[in-house]
């Protein structure tokens, strides 16, 4: 049911607005997924052959000492918090961070939302698994791994599935009316957050950077389907509400 303002009145205009402004970014947002998707299919399909690049070989080295392939670059504890951040992307943490949030969102009445979030977290980690089997790419043996790994390259599991939680929680917590320049934060934050898990594969040398970006465009894919939905659901919730 569509929400029940009265354009008559500054909030029904506002709401109005809102929705017409919403509805433009959508559309826009569904394009972007599908460029995102093609995106994928290339660097997938470079990947199954089993070429790597001059420019993957080139970036993974930078991160390690040239006289020293086993040291990464910078001080002891840029190591450990390069750990401590790729933690924040691992299957535990990110597992946590769903229930949690799933739980809290039912709490303040959102089980749209939740069963979103939790959708899309289920449906990311299920195509993971699915695309690093059929692709089978080995883990790079350039340099050593400075993380414990037990599974093919591509995609990124970190870097695919931190999106799909962060980013998606992100959309999903804000709600139409909200300040943009709240959204906007919450969004920069979760962001930068992706970002820095991402880095942080290849830094420890478990991944080559095009596994990565493969891991976040995908996941940025089903996050923005994700939130999409995310946002349907959050107006069919405000109709219900409105006699």
């Amino acid at each position: 049911m569509e929400p029940r303002f009265d354009v008559r009145t500054p909030r029904g205009r506002l709401w109005r607005d809102l929705t017409t402004r919403l509805e433009i970014r959508l559309l826009a947002t569904w394009v972007a997924i599908a460029c995102a998707l093609a995106g994928f299919a290339g660097l997938a399909a470079e990947a199954r052959e089993g070429d790597i690049g001059a420019v993957d070989r080139m970036i993974l080295l930078m991160f390690r000492d040239p006289g020293a392939l086993g040291t990464p670059i910078g001080p002891r504890w840029l190591q450990e918090s390069a750990r401590d951040i790729t933690a924040l992307g691992g299957f535990t943490v990110l597992a946590l961070v769903t229930v949690f949030a799933g739980v809290a969102l039912v709490l303040n009445r959102r089980r749209r939302q939740a069963w979103v979030l939790i959708g899309a977290v289920v449906f990311a980690q299920a195509v993971a698994e699915a695309v690093k089997h059929l692709i089978d790419r080995p883990r790079p043996a350039l340099v050593p791994h400075l993380d414990m790994v037990y599974s093919s390259s591509f995609p990124s599991g970190h870097a695919m599935m931190s999106p799909v939680v962060y980013l998606t929680l992100a959309a999903v917590v804000s709600s139409g009316l909200e300040p943009p320049g709240v959204r906007s934060l919450r969004m920069a934050a979760a962001t930068l957050l992706v970002v820095a898990i991402g880095v942080s594969r290849v830094y420890l040398g478990v991944h080559w950077p095009t596994d990565v970006l493969g891991g976040w465009i995908l996941g940025s894919a089903i996050a923005m389907a994700a939130s999409c939905t995310a946002w349907r659901a959050d107006r069919r919730g405000i109709g219900d509400h409105q006699v």
